[in-house]
């Protein structure tokens, strides 16, 4: 098992801000391909994404498996978790925060319980330590 990463994506994009357009691929799946351009971004658009649902994909991510990390090793084993990250953007401003909505079913946890484990995970997952300058909030609970 490797000690470090690095992970790659890669976009092209063609032509101005306003009227361009761009294709970002994963490049561990050549086959995940998105379609990105700035009215996306500023106004969303259906079937196209923008940088900020990649980022809101990969804090999900990153936070469901702390979360299952700082459960497993208190010695409970999550029977499921599902993160949703809404990560929001401001033009002219840029990403002003990242919102976690987590529901989990792990037996034998109090709400109360759920939450601290949660709040640890939000505090060390990786990704969260990389948004450190933006707010990020949660809400959690047991399903």
């Amino acid at each position: 098992m490797p000690t470090t990463l690095t992970s790659e994506a890669t976009t092209v994009w063609t032509g101005d801000l306003p009227t361009g357009s761009g294709t970002v691929t994963l490049d561990s799946s050549h086959a995940a391909e998105f379609s990105v351009n700035w009215k996306a971004r500023a106004e969303g658009v259906s079937n196209t994404t923008n940088p900020e649902e990649l980022l809101g994909a990969a804090h999900a991510a990153c936070f469901s498996m702390a979360l299952a990390g700082v459960l497993g090793k208190a010695g409970h084993s999550p029977e499921n978790i599902q993160t949703t990250a809404a990560v929001t953007f401001a033009a002219g401003t840029g990403v002003i925060g990242s919102h976690l909505l987590v529901s989990a079913k792990v037996p034998g946890l109090s709400e109360a319980e759920f939450e601290a484990f949660a709040q640890d995970a939000k505090e060390n997952c990786p990704i969260s330590k990389a948004l450190a300058g933006i707010p990020i909030t949660i809400e959690a609970e047991l399903a």
